[in-house]
């Protein structure tokens, strides 16, 4: 490859814009953590989710070649600071600020969320081309950023159950646990109705419970523990 060849238009292509929009997402989830804006802190996290679930479907429509996995390199850097910094500053701006949890305890925790999920988004590009599987092997990384978004918006956040599930989790997404890739129609469908509910203005409230927010939360717990329970049966 000769010097002129390194250009970043000849690597660059409709999908990893939208990775870098995922990106984007990441860290003006960030910026909002800092801010003590956790409401759009959480949103920032769902939209890197949305934005992540399609770069895929987009590459492939778009019959992307991509020999020297420049889409698969951008992916991974994307996912590690939407799914892996962005949760880890949004759990230690949120309970740092608002509970008596001994600070090192809150760093810890948040360190392991980025250390695990650089793990396995690491694992997975060293072993995708040697194992032939259409499943994820561990809990798939964008799955803490939606458990602790929907938690915080459905208006139950706990910091100490905050804490635990994310001390889960993270070891869930570096074990060996067999995840399949969720095709289930019906259950995406509503899925997508509630992040629209999720987002518009209007919010539909019960007993203080943010009801999309909150069933949101509850597919993916589900999605995470039936899985895990199949693993060892």
């Amino acid at each position: 490859m000769k010097i002129e060849d390194a250009n970043i238009k000849n690597f660059i292509a409709i999908s990893d814009i939208i990775s870098l929009l995922n990106m984007c997402c990441g860290v003006l989830s960030i910026i909002s953590s800092f801010n003590g804006s956790f409401e759009l802190a959480a949103l920032f996290m769902i939209f890197a989710i949305m934005f992540d679930s399609v770069d895929g479907w987009v590459a492939r429509k778009t019959n992307r070649h991509d020999t020297l996995g420049f889409g698969k390199n951008i992916d991974s850097l994307s996912d590690a600071i939407s799914f892996g910094v962005a949760p880890a500053i949004f759990i230690y701006s949120t309970i740092n600020t608002t509970s008596t949890i001994a600070q090192p305890i809150i760093i810890i925790v948040s360190l392991l969320i980025v250390i695990c999920g650089v793990l396995r988004l690491t694992r997975y590009n060293v072993i995708a081309d040697e194992i032939k599987t259409v499943d994820f092997i561990g809990f798939p990384i964008p799955g803490i950023a939606f458990i602790l978004a929907t938690f915080y918006l459905s208006g139950l956040y706990n910091p100490y159950v905050a804490l635990i599930l994310s001390i889960l989790v993270s070891l869930i997404m570096v074990s060996t646990v067999i995840y399949p890739k969720f095709d289930n129609i019906p259950i995406l469908a509503i899925s997508c109705v509630l992040i629209v509910l999720l987002i518009v203005p209007i919010k539909f409230v019960l007993f203080n419970v943010n009801i999309p927010a909150f069933l949101l939360l509850l597919f993916c717990l589900y999605y995470l523990i039936i899985n895990l329970i199949k693993n060892y049966i």
